[in-house]
């Protein structure tokens, strides 16, 4: 190849060429060229978000930020999306993350509700935000000075006059306290040998096998009321099916209207008793048969003691001329 002046400028402009892409590759500006979309998205601020901060979907870059404009009182971030096949969502949201203090800052996209739908370039993803920065650290500072003054509240003399009281009860009380921390030891010491009421109950063995038998009393009692109800719901359910004396009272139409019939009857008898109407009414209800059955009641007792008066022989001839 000969070495022309054409030949040398082919070469420095290859070079350069070669030169531009391998700058653009490490400054991010092919991403200019590469295919994708833009979708955009409304804060109040943005912590200090900047062009071509990454954005990122569940942790994972899919693209990066390429404006941050004012939009009717909002910050309008507008977003290249580079991976096509990056899952958003019309409900998915976006929110400025920072993952450290010195960290950068990224835009975080979810991946919204199952009922969502494929977003189309140029939508408005909702935005949530985060606390800023700045705020918490002066959150913290603000615990930071509670937690020092509280400190400082805890001086030598505080803890004296907090514990001083406490310190006179403790000498004042000594014997006292220390009589009843033995006869504590000398009960626990009882209770460990058995003796006693709470001894006997933690220590002996016939007292557990009393409860182990009651308990099992208490099972066969719960087995036996068990049976019975089954035994309940059997009869309940025979006498809803309409088996046997129970069941045919309950569900036999023919027994069930003559009862009826009868209790009918027998309230129309009493009515006719009641109104005088029949012997049995005239018994109940005429005056004069009463009147009559009174005197002839006494008429009976003044007889009865007529005869009481007269002797057997007196009787037995008034017997025999009434015969003759």
């Amino acid at each position: 190849m000969k070495n022309t002046l054409e030949t040398r400028l082919g070469i420095f402009f290859a070079v350069a060429i070669l030169a531009a892409v391998v700058i653009l590759e490490l400054a991010g500006g092919l991403d200019y060229f590469k295919k994708g979309y833009r979708i955009h998205a409304l804060f109040t601020t943005v912590q200090e978000l900047k062009t071509d901060d990454p954005v990122k979907l569940a942790g994972k870059p899919i693209g990066r930020v390429e404006d941050i404009e004012w939009a009717d009182g909002k910050i309008k971030v507008t977003l290249k999306i580079d991976d096509r096949k990056a899952p958003i969502k019309t409900d998915s949201r976006a929110m400025v993350k920072f993952p450290g203090l010195l960290g950068q800052n990224f835009v975080s996209l979810d991946f919204g509700t199952p009922a969502g739908l494929p977003i189309a370039p140029g939508a408005v993803l909702e935005s949530k935000e985060q606390p800023d920065l700045s705020s918490l650290m002066a959150k913290l500072e603000g615990v930071a000075s509670g937690v020092e003054n509280l400190t400082k509240t805890f001086s030598t003399d505080s803890f004296k006059d907090v514990l001083g009281p406490f310190t006179d009860f403790l000498k004042e009380n000594n014997p006292k306290l220390t009589a009843i921390l033995g006869n504590m030891q000398t009960l626990s010491s009882q209770i460990a040998e058995g003796k006693g009421t709470i001894g006997k109950l933690i220590q002996d063995e016939t007292l557990y096998q009393r409860a182990t038998d009651a308990v099992s009393g208490l099972s066969s009692t719960t087995e036996e009321i068990k049976s019975t109800l089954d035994q309940a719901k059997s009869v309940v359910a025979d006498i809803n099916a309409g088996k046997g004396t129970l069941g045919k009272l309950a569900k036999d139409e023919a027994l069930y209207n003559e009862t009826t019939t009868a209790m009918t009857n027998l309230r129309e008898i009493l009515q006719k008793i009641n109104q005088g109407e029949g012997s049995v009414g005239k018994l109940v209800n005429d005056e004069a048969l009463y009147k009559n059955a009174k005197m002839t009641l006494q008429k009976v007792e003044k007889a009865t003691e007529g005869l009481e008066d007269q002797g057997p022989l007196s009787v037995l001839g008034i017997a025999v001329n009434s015969l003759f």
